[in-house]
């Protein structure tokens, strides 16, 4: 271990960092999107529309929530592996696509990567994408739960891809996203979230937080604070059932009762020789929320 990732001095915000408008295939616009996550307390979205590379800045529009850059790149590598990837920030479309042309998927994305974009992979058990693929090129983040696609075929979990990078770079962030395309064949929304502590709303402020993973990825449990005294993690959540510091292959630490009792403070001493480790907390509707590894 090095130092503790985690200082929840800022405040709270709700988004969601992988969803689709009619600007690509989805079935809602921006107006109707910001609308229904607004009512949910969200505030911000991520446009990532396929192959549509947004810019928020020229957006003349009124929302009652915030937007940010982004976009979702789509294809196969040279090994033939199908990739679906988030890109979270503001990105020159012209110069990736340039890329595309040039050289293919695998080009584009590292030219987004050049750009500074956040890359998350997207889905990676609907795509079926291997624990190889994941650690192939350099993702900031996986998403840990997909809602739309659990609603598709059940193949919405990418923990044990994110588990996978994590024994590769520890810094690999967790997501939990909608991917919400909100069409008659795709109905799911607010089924998976990021939670992101900053010092402030603004788009800067919160792309930064996440970046330095001040954040945890929930279908459900809230994480109020979180402390390390250098033994023992001190946590404070929503009522949760469950609490388990994950750890490298079957390691783990864990309380928590079958008998229906729930917990709100949590405390977990912490093995100082694991590779990494990572909170996961549980509710009584086996909903779950998970920090990223906590020490970087």
């Amino acid at each position: 271990m090095t130092s503790f990732r985690y200082n929840l001095s800022g405040n709270w915000y709700k988004g969601n960092t992988h969803l689709h408008s009619t600007a690509s295939d989805g079935g809602k616009t921006f107006d109707e999107l910001a609308e229904m996550y607004a009512s949910h307390g969200y505030h911000f979205l991520v446009r990532t529309d396929h192959w549509v590379f947004s810019d928020v800045a020229q957006d003349p529009a009124s929302y009652p929530l915030l937007w940010l850059d982004g976009v979702e790149l789509d294809g196969e590598d040279e090994t033939g592996a199908m990739f679906h990837v988030a890109c979270l920030g503001k990105l020159d479309g012209a110069a990736v696509k340039e890329a595309r042309q040039a050289g293919g998927f695998s080009a584009a994305l590292q030219a987004a990567k050049a750009q500074g974009a956040l890359l998350i992979l997207a889905h990676p058990h609907w795509s079926g994408n291997s624990l190889e693929d994941a650690r192939r090129w350099p993702f900031d983040g996986v998403e840990v739960y997909n809602h739309v696609c659990h609603w598709l075929n059940g193949k919405g979990s990418g923990i044990v891809h994110w588990d996978a990078r994590l024994r590769h770079d520890v810094r690999t962030l967790a997501f939990c996203v909608d991917d919400a395309h909100l069409r008659p064949e795709h109905p799911g929304w607010d089924g998976g979230w990021l939670m992101v502590n900053a010092p402030a709303g603004d788009p800067a402020s919160l792309l930064e937080a996440i970046r330095q993973g001040q954040t945890y990825a929930s279908c459900g449990p809230e994480l109020y604070s979180l402390e390390f005294d250098g033994e023992f993690l001190h946590a404070k959540t929503s009522p949760v059932q469950f609490a388990r510091l994950a750890g490298p292959g079957s390691h783990g630490v864990r309380v928590g009762s079958f008998d229906g009792q729930l917990m709100t403070e949590i405390t977990l001493k912490v093995p100082p020789d694991w590779q990494y480790v990572y909170l996961e907390i549980e509710d009584a509707r086996r909903a779950r929320a998970w920090t990223n590894a906590l020490f970087v």
